[in-house]
């Protein structure tokens, strides 16, 4: 029964299908019932087929048209599997096909299918005995339609466009007719096949779709003849004549590795023309990577039909990766072409996808196998097998099916070879019934027979047929399992090898290939090559191995061929007696010809393990519909029956209806009672539990584990954004929105919303309103299911229309189906292939502005050769002893691993345990019913299991001896729980887990129907826990949670498995894979005993046992290498004959009779499923769930809690409650949600014995069925672990030989091997996957519940937080100094200043701003506080850092090169590439008086910015800079042009003011050093670049202002000449310019409305822009009489208060409008590289000009560590070798005269200044620390360190000075002094005994010169070692000074 079938069933059409199934059997040969399954799941057919079998006696083959799939034979004339072969690309034959852009059918057409446009009926059966019309020359052909599969349409086509028998000569092109409506001329197929209503989701091509030619049968009616051989070599024509016995050819079918290339597809045979016509058992045939010649009919009995099935020709397209490991194309392996009837449960494939079933399948694969897959690449010796089907039905003589006999392989190209007729074997009829078995035939090495006969009741399995393989290996490969070629092994050792593993399995075990494949290869590595062992000794030494395995194995060696051995075991099977025979488990077959060299193949007789390799063959969808089909057809009868008497013999029922009879209405007790207390069942449903909402206060942390993990996925999108790829830029993002997906489960959509609504990442990212986001988190969870294609729609509008805001699409729990979209079929009522349609579609890889995050458990599947997840890009939880050892947490995690591990911590009651008595149980009933499936005999047993223990332990204590004690004490602990003390009435909840949703459905039913019987209905629930529905809870359940849980709202319902804490309950957990839902606390026992082989791949089997996962309290789990629990003395051991269900440690119990089986919740601890973010108990220590997120309050996490955590806690309201707690990470006695006396050993306010005793959180425990416990021991155990198992169905290996993987191997080790050694099927959603990963994919893997959910969701905060970093600045927040005693002035409410009350203001000359705080002191009257004492010792000592505040940028912010906006990118970015040649270059010449010389400055000019400019006629030469006028009022202009200097900043320099200038004209000019240029031009091509020569390539700041400053005057001059001439007055040309630092960010200004003080007695400050602040400084009246203008710096604590006064004249510096015509005669130091601006402002303000301040505007400076005058120069030797550059101290930057001293690599005066700032107290030792008696310094200020202040004097006439009278200096500095200092200004200053002069100059000479002009050695002494120099090296020129003492 293939997958394609995924219609519901239709209950409505059951009895029609029933009565088409009797009316077919009645018309068939044999009188079998025929199986109607399929019929029931076929979805739209409105015309079930029902049609004879006309039965070819002579040959015994059925050729018919009609003939059920599974026993068509594809001879030459029938054949449905070839059908499926060449339809590969086609669109799914399940899936409802999308229609390929057909023409709507016109009104009024027939539209039905199978019937023509005229609606007359084109199908085989319904017109194969009419007379057909065919025109000369035409022929009639049967095309099929993708709609209907199961039938032919006839059409009549011109001879001419068909091909002949050469698959030639066809023309191009189509002539046709219809034979239903006789309508004729169709001149293109695309025209016929809308009118034939093929309905194709592809292009209609007429070699696709007409498929055979139709010929006539001995009777005479129409039938399906040869395969029409198209040119392209798919399929190969065959002899017309059905009676054909050899076949001529076979051709050889490449396919991809393992068969992977069918991937779903549904059994080849599925889908017949014709409903099964017999029910002989029909076969599902695989060949594996083989060649697979024809399958040949034999003569059969009147009575036997026999088919052919000749899987020819069958075509998979071979992708290129999908050659063979040594570069030849796979070939296919005898195990994986599955052919099997329609009807068939069971399809047996090899684990990884039948090539032929895909071969035979429409378009891509649309299954996924389960088991384990024969993976190689490697091409197979040509052994073409049949696989007969494994229906377990009784069945009547079968078809045969034959399979050609490959020779032994010869290297190169391997031909196909003709079939030896006598090779065949004839399976014996009623073979399962007589042995109680279904063989399984192992291909080994060599030809395998013809089968024929009852072939249902064998099957072929590929499963070791890789391990035979290795002599295919290329060299990279065994190179890189350290192998070579002459270490491969023999066939004979093979041969041996294979018997030593047989004879060591033990009875429960069953062969895995994965073990073999290890052994092999260790037999490879240690001894190369191995012993020669001729074939005469093989059966020799083959029956020495066999006879240690106690008859378990038995040798059969054959001499002609293994068809001969075949054929005898399964002879003796049949005859010996049922119940006498004693069977090998194995039969090892040999054949050792000297023809053919030696082959085998094994037969696997054991009846567990033959069940459990053909069980393991089917895919999971496959076995479902297998329990599903055995359910509906009534098969399972026996059990029931069976069942329906008690253990005991009596009948169930009546006892249940007696003892209900005999309660009279009264039910027992629900809680604080004992199982014998009844009471009315009304008092009881009135009965409600104490409430006590602390228990389930919910509180929502985020853990360190979790926050790490976050921040590894912010790391890892920063580096794609850093990667220089352009694939992500971070910059351009203000804004996350996210989307997250689940798999198709209601619960898990509520689960996750709940998580979102807890952490209040809505509100934190400012996606929601505070007010509703509870009420939206659910828009942000998407289930993949049938809606999910709108949902994703109006996300991807989302993302194309907010292309600021960076989209997150998290895809939760992805490896849950990751089918490709074109294998997706409805499977098992399941979409698949949804995940591949939504994540993988072109516009999400397309979206730059989204993020792709796949979160997994298990992500094998997602880490293949050709993932699409970069293996840079994945992010993996770290493994928990890492987390151990770093958080000392009280709660740890307990995983898989831990589980395993747990084996060995010798207790007598372990956690992870499988129950010998239901396995022996179910051995014996496996072994009564061989026809069904393991899982519906086990879920039965389970049920009846279940149902005596409530029946022991209410009505019938006899029964007790009956049931297994494992399912006694579950159920046990389940009924006493919440009566035990304390409990409060709270209990366990047990999960069972049944995949089958009809088993499920069947089990709830009768448990709820017996525990109701039996009066327990109050005490515990039942739920049927489905993906697919909501939970459905009693509401007398529900009002008990909602006591609990203190809640009000009456509607309230349970939405989560975690909204069950406490309640006792048994839910009964569906659907084919778990899919990640958390369960809670409570959660004590999951019962996985059904979870048995069928699950042989890591991720199916691990994903069950990771249900029981969670965090568990650190004390329970014993330290590694202490194999004995040292605290079992603690355990409590009562004497019981039940297993105990509490596993760990118990703290000490009472021993009551309540707590005996499993003690108390303590006990088990609440079991811990979750950590506190849903309703929770905090007396349990909380397990941190899948979504858990929570800060750690305990560990310095209350810094975290703030970053992260929007809601609170209800602990962090008080934090001195949290700093008591004990560090502790999952503890929940620090933290979720504690109760009040929240300390480290918190009393639980539920305990379960008494309240001084804190509870435990345990693990689960989890029961086994013995299959996967052997596989989950494995790491302890002799088999191998579940780790070393293929990771996932979805894939295969590579190699069939590999390195072992072991369990250590974790994160990216894990990943790079599965990368190497895996590759994708062809129905995985990866196949196709582009050769490159996706550059914005990123992949979280951690282990099931360990709390991801929460570390995503913290991601997408902090990533948000990140993004608005990225918007936020740091600004300098630092106060202003104060005076001693700054009296507040009354300030006057006014715009702008008047210059009149200006001119009386004094000046200010103290250095208030704090960047100055290491610059020496102006000194004045009002001297600033900080200046009084020696405050400053420490402050020289360390070197403090700036304090800055993080403020939110603003719309009016000035940004870097970073920012993208569509507003302003033509304002920074270049239109096209060729924009940086648009700039023009000019220079631009003047001469400055203060440089003596010609000054040529160059301009590169954009073309966008020349009308600043006035250029000659020529437009070549550069006049001048275009100036505005005094009078000019233009709102949308900014008059003063704008300088910036800017060094080193090209990337980080604020330099885009277009947002600052609300985009109004205004002239910006970036002033740069020369070989900055280039790099400048790069990163602004759009702006004005002022470059400065080349010689001030290493001058300081001064240069740049000083330069700015000349050249404007220099322009203002030429704009008044020029505009002069126009008749503009020369003083109206507006003389201001602005020069600002390349840091100012933002800018405020005060409210000056009433009332601007706010509440707290602050005023407010408003964000203002560039534009308002410069607009207001320019409109002051009489403007041009002020020399410079400037506003305030910006502080947190100048912004609370309103400004003393709103004007004042004082230093101004970072941001000033400077008036260049006033202050024409007054330069800045172009030397300088530090404090030039409070050198300028002195002067200035000396020379009776007006400074002035507008303190009612803040500059906000932002904090750039990187360039500007950071960007020091490392002062370094010129010659490096010499010596550690780090050892240079200031004292070294100065040295005498022609000294040796190292030379050093920087400018003189930057030593000097670095000299001066840090060693002036050796200079000017007096001065230290004196303000009253300050360093006196003449015409310019010199920083001399903070501790000395400084007395600024202008030397120039008529300047404006301090009064000096009685000042007594302690100092004189003359620096570079001018023609103005004389000797008599000297004269006028006092100075203090002692006093200390020095003199700087550029040269010994002028030094010389000064001492004499100005006369000093009067006054001062001076000595010959008092004279130094600046130590840089002698390309420059060094400044000199003197020093000398005042005398």
């Amino acid at each position: 029964m293939g997958n394609s079938y995924a219609g519901q069933l239709k209950s409505a059409r059951f009895e029609e299908a029933l009565h088409n199934s009797i009316e077919a059997s009645l018309r068939s040969s044999s009188g079998d019932p025929q199986p109607i399954f399929t019929q029931l799941y076929l979805e739209p057919e409105p015309y079930p087929g029902n049609m004879e079998v006309d039965v070819k006696a002579k040959t015994g083959v059925a050729l018919h048209g009609r003939e059920h799939p599974g026993h068509e034979l594809v001879n030459g004339n029938s054949s449905n599997d070839l059908e499926e072969l060449e339809d590969e690309d086609d669109s799914d034959t399940s899936s409802p096909p999308l229609p390929y852009l057909q023409a709507p059918a016109p009104d009024g057409c027939c539209t039905l299918d199978g019937f023509c446009q005229a609606g007359k009926d084109l199908r085989l059966v319904s017109i194969a005995t009419e007379p057909i019309e065919v025109p000369a020359g035409f022929e009639l052909v049967g095309a099929k339609s993708p709609t209907v599969p199961e039938h032919i349409l006839v059409c009549a086509v011109d001879r001419r466009f068909l091909p002949d028998e050469n698959g030639k000569n066809a023309l191009l092109g189509f002539s046709g007719n219809c034979v239903g409506c006789g309508e004729k001329g169709f001149r293109y197929f695309t025209e016929f096949s809308n009118h034939i209503n093929l309905k194709l989701s592809t292009q209609p091509k007429k070699q696709k779709h007409l498929k055979y030619y139709l010929v006539k049968n001995s009777q005479g009616a129409l039938c399906k003849g040869p395969l029409i051989c198209w040119k392209d070599g798919k399929t190969r024509l065959f002899p017309s004549s059905a009676s054909t016995s050899k076949p001529g050819s076979s051709s050889s079918l490449s396919s991809k590795e393992n068969g992977g290339a069918s991937g779903h597809s549904s059994s080849p045979f599925s889908l017949s023309d014709s409903p099964p016509t017999r029910t002989t058992q029909a076969s599902s045939v695989f060949f594996g990577n083989q060649e697979c010649s024809f399958l040949k009919p034999l003569a059969s009995t009147p009575g036997n039909k026999t088919l052919p099935i000749v899987p020819t020709a069958l075509r998979v397209n071979v992708p290129t990766n999908s050659l063979a490991v040594d570069g030849r194309p796979p070939l296919l392996s005898p195990s994986q072409v599955s052919l099997g009837p329609q009807g068939q449960g069971y399809r047996t494939a090899d684990l990884g996808d039948s090539p032929v079933s895909s071969a035979m399948n429409s378009g891509p694969p649309k299954k996924r196998h389960r088991s384990w897959h024969p993976s190689s690449l490697v091409p197979v010796p040509p052994t073409a097998v049949p696989v007969p089907a494994i229906r377990p039905i009784v069945c009547s003589p079968g078809p045969v099916l034959g399979v050609a006999s490959p020779q032994p392989p010869v290297m190169g190209v391997i031909q196909p070879q003709p079939v030896t007729i006598g090779e065949t074997v004839i399976v014996p009829d009623n073979l399962l019934n007589s042995a109680g078995v279904r063989p399984v035939i192992l291909i080994g090495h060599g030809t395998l027979p013809y089968f024929y006969g009852n072939v249902g009741d064998i099957v072929v399995s590929p499963l070791l047929v890789s391990c035979y393989k290795s002599s295919q290996l290329s060299d990279k490969t065994l190179e890189a399992l350290g192998l070579n070629s002459s270490r491969l092994l023999s066939v004979e050792t093979m041969i041996l090898l294979t018997l030593q593993y047989f004879a060591r399995l033990g009875s429960e075990q069953i062969p895995l290939r994965e073990e073999l494949e290890q052994i092999v290869l260790k037999a490879m590595l240690c001894c190369p090559g191995g012993p020669a062992i001729s074939p005469l000794q093989l059966p020799w030494l083959a029956r020495l191995e066999a006879s240690v395995s106690g008859g378990s194995v038995q040798v059969v060696v054959t001499n002609n061929s293994l068809g001969e051995g075949i054929s005898e075991s399964l002879r003796s099977l049949a005859e010996s007696p049922h119940q006498q025979q004693c069977l090998p488990t194995y039969v090892v077959i040999i054949c050792a010809s000297k023809m053919s060299g030696s082959e085998f193949c094994v037969i696997v007789l054991g009846k567990y393990q033959a069940r459990a390799l053909a069980e393991g063959m089917l895919t999971t969808n496959e076995f479902l519909k297998e329990i599903s089909y055995e359910l509906i057809t009534g098969k399972v009868s026996i059990l029931t029956s069976h069942f329906r008497t008690t253990s005991l013999g009596d009948n169930l029922d009546k006892q249940l209806v007696r003892y209900q009879r005999r309660r009279k209405g009264q039910v027992i007790q629900p809680f604080q009672g004992d199982v014998t207390d009844n009471i009315h069942s009304q008092e009881a449903a009135s009965m409600s539990p104490p409430s006590d909402s602390d228990l389930f206060t919910k509180g929502f942390q985020i853990y360190p584990a979790q926050l790490n993990v976050a921040r590894s996925l912010l790391s890892q999108v920063c580096s794609i954004a850093d990667s220089g790829t352009q694939n992500l830029d971070l910059g351009r993002f203000c804004k996350v929105d996210f989307l997250v997906l689940v798999p198709p489960s209601h619960i898990l959509v509520h689960q996750t919303a709940q998580r979102i609504r807890q952490s209040g990442v809505l509100v934190d990212l400012g996606n929601e309103d505070p007010s509703t986001a509870h009420l939206k988190s659910d828009k942000y969870v998407v289930r993949l299911d049938g809606d999910v294609h709108a949902k994703m729609e109006a996300f991807m509008k989302k993302v194309k229309q907010n292309p600021y805001t960076l989209f997150v699409l998290i895809h939760d729990n992805s490896h849950v189906d990751l089918t490709s979209a074109l294998s997706g079929s409805v499977c098992h009522g399941e979409l698949q292939g949804l995940a591949d349609r939504v994540v993988n579609c072109q516009e999400v890889l397309d979206a730059m502005n989204l993020l792709v995050l796949q979160v997994s458990c298990f992500p094998y599947t997602l880490q293949t050769r050709q993932s699409r997840i970069s293996i840079h890009n994945e992010v993996h939880w770290p493994s928990t002893e890492i987390l151990r050892e770093q958080f000392p947490e009280e709660l740890v995690y307990f995983g898989l691993r831990d589980y395993s591990r747990s084996l060995q911590w010798g207790m007598a009651s372990p956690i992870l345990r499988y129950d010998d008595a239901f396995e022996k149980m179910v051995h014996t009933l496996l072994e009564r019913h061989p026809h069904l499936h393991s899982m519906v005999i086990r879920s039965y047993l389970l049920i009846q299991q279940y149902t005596e223990a409530m029946m022991a332990l209410t009505s019938s204590p006899s029964l007790r001896d009956h049931i297994t004690p494992e399912t006694l004490a579950m159920v046990e602990d389940l009924i006493n729980a919440p009566s035990r003390e304390g409990s409060q009435g709270c209990g366990h909840m047990l999960l069972v887990r049944i995949p089958s949703l009809q088993l499920a459905m069947l089990a709830r039913e009768r448990l709820e129907d017996v525990r109701d019987k039996l009066g327990l209905q109050l005490c515990f629930a039942v739920l049927l826990g489905s993906p697919a529905s909501e939970l459905n809870l009693h509401r007398n359940f529900t009002s008990r949670l909602r006591a609990w849980q203190g809640c009000e709202n009456e509607d309230w319902v349970p939405h989560t498995y975690e909204d069950l804490e406490g309640l006792p309950c048994i839910v009964i957990l569906t659907g084919k894979d778990p899919l990640g839902e958390t369960f809670p606390k409570s959660l004590k026992y999951c019962d996985l005993r059904l979870i048995d082989s069928s699950y042989l791949t890591r991720t199916a089997l691990e994903q069950e046992v990771g249900l029981a996962c969670t965090y568990v309290s650190r004390v329970v789990v014993p330290e590694p290498k202490k194999a004995m629990a040292p605290r079992e003395s603690d355990v409590e051991k009562v004497a019981t004959s039940l297993n105990d269900g509490d596993e760990l440690e118990r703290p000490q119990s009472n021993g009551s009779a309540a707590t005996r089986t499993s003690g108390s919740l303590a006990e088990n601890g609440v079991s811990s499923s979750d950590v506190a973010d849903s309703f929770q108990k905090p007396s349990t220590s909380t397990s941190q769930p899948e979504g858990m997120v929570t800060i750690d309050m305990g560990t310095s996490t209350l810094g975290i809690k703030q970053e992260c955590d929007s809601l609170g806690t209800p602990l962090s309201s008080d934090p001195s409650k949290a700093s008591k707690a004990p560090p502790s990470l999952y503890s929940s006695s620090s933290s979720p949600s504690p109760s009040p006396s929240s300390s480290s050993t918190q009393r639980p306010s539920q305990s379960t014995q008494c309240d001084r005793e804190p509870t435990r959180a345990s693990p689960r425990t989890v029961i086994l069925s013995r299959a996967a416990y052997n596989l989950l021991s494995g790491e302890s155990g002799s088999q191998l672990s579940s780790s070393s198992l293929l990771p996932h169905a979805d894939v295969a290996w590579s190699s069939p030989l590999r390195p072992i993987i072991t369990h250590t191997l974790q994160g990216t080790e894990q990943s790079m091997y599965y990368r190497q050694w895996t590759i994708a099927r062809q129905h995985h959603a990866d196949y196709e996957a582009p050769s490159v990963p996706h550059p914005r994919r990123l992949l979280l893997s951690g282990p099931p519940q360990v709390g991801k959910t929460g570390a995503y969701l913290q991601f997408l905060r902090i990533l948000f937080r990140m993004l608005i970093r990225l918007l936020e600045v740091d600004v300098y927040d630092e106060d202003e100094e104060e005076e001693e005693n700054s009296e507040v002035t009354t300030v006057v409410s006014t715009q702008w200043p008047d210059i009149e009350e200006v001119r009386k203001l004094p000046f200010d000359p103290n250095l208030r701003d704090p960047k100055f705080r290491k610059a020496s002191p102006v000194y004045s009257d009002k001297m600033l506080k900080s200046f009084k004492g020696c405050k400053q010792d420490k402050e020289s000592q360390t070197p403090a850092t700036r304090v800055t505040k993080s403020i939110r940028l603003s719309r009016f912010a000035a940004h870097n090169a970073f920012h993208h906006c569509d507003q302003c990118h033509h304002y920074c970015e270049a239109g096209a590439a060729t924009q940086l040649s648009e700039c023009t270059f000019h220079a631009f010449t003047f001469c400055s008086s203060m440089l003596g010389e010609e000054v040529q400055l160059q301009f590169v000019v954009p073309k966008s910015k020349e009308q600043h400019f006035v250029f000659t006629h020529q437009g070549s030469h550069l006049e001048s800079m275009r100036l505005p006028l005094v009078s000019t009022k233009d709102p949308d202009l900014l008059k003063s042009p704008i300088f910036t200097p800017t060094t080193g900043r090209q990337e980080h320099g604020l330099l885009n003011i277009f947002h600052a200038t609300e985009g109004a004209a205004h002239l910006h000019i970036l002033v740069v050093k020369q070989f900055e240029m280039p790099h400048y031009r790069k990163y602004w091509p759009n702006h004005i670049l002022l470059v400065l020569p080349a010689m001030f390539n290493n001058a300081g700041v001064g240069a740049a202002r000083f330069l700015i400053k000349e050249l404007s005057y220099h322009n203002l001059e030429l704009e008044r000449n020029r505009l002069e001439e126009q008749g503009v007055k020369r003083q109206d040309v507006w003389p201001f310019i602005v020069m600002m630092d390349d840091s100012c960010v933002l800018w405020n200004a005060h409210q000056s409305a009433e009332g601007s003080e706010t509440s707290d007695g602050g005023s407010c400050l408003s964000n203002v822009s560039l534009k308002t602040v410069l607009q207001h400084m320019e409109n002051t009246p009489k403007i041009s009489q002020y020399a410079v203008c400037g506003t305030r710096k910006w502080s947190s604590s100048l912004a609370r208060r309103s400004p003393s006064s709103l004007f004042s004249r004082c230093h101004l510096h970072d941001f000033v409008m400077l008036n260049v015509d006033l202050t024409q005669n007054v330069q800045y130091d172009l030397n300088r590289y530090g404090c030039e601006e409070v050198d300028f402002n002195l002067r200035v303000d000396s020379s009776g000009l007006l400074l002035c301040r507008f303190n009612n505007f803040f500059l906000m400076k932002k904090h750039i560590p990187v360039g500007g005058r950071n960007k020091e120069f490392l002062v370094k030797p010129k010659l490096m070798e010499i010596e550690n550059p780090a050892l240079i101290s200031p004292l070294q930057y100065v040295c005498a005269p022609d000294s040796e001293q190292t030379l050093l690599d920087a400018p003189a005066q930057f030593l000097l200044e670095r000299f001066l700032q840090s060693c002036s107290h050796r200079l000017f030792p007096k001065a230290v620390r004196n303000r009253d008696n300050p360093v006196l310094s003449i015409d310019s200020y010199l920083n001399l360190s903070p501790e000395i202040s400084v007395c600024y004097i202008n030397s120039r006439p008529h300047s404006t000075n301090l009064n000096h009278q009685g000042l007594v200096f302690s100092g004189l500095l003359l620096y570079l002094c001018d023609s103005f200092v004389v000797s008599g200004l000297l004269k006028k200053f006092h100075f203090l005994k002692g006093a200390t002069l020095c003199v700087i100059c550029q040269d010994r000479s002028s030094l010389r010169q000064t001492i004499a002009r100005l006369e000093l050695e009067d006054e001062w002494q001076f000595r010959l070692r008092d004279e130094f120099q600046t130590a840089n090296c002698s390309e420059d020129r060094s400044l000199y000074f003197l020093t000398g003492r005042h005398v």
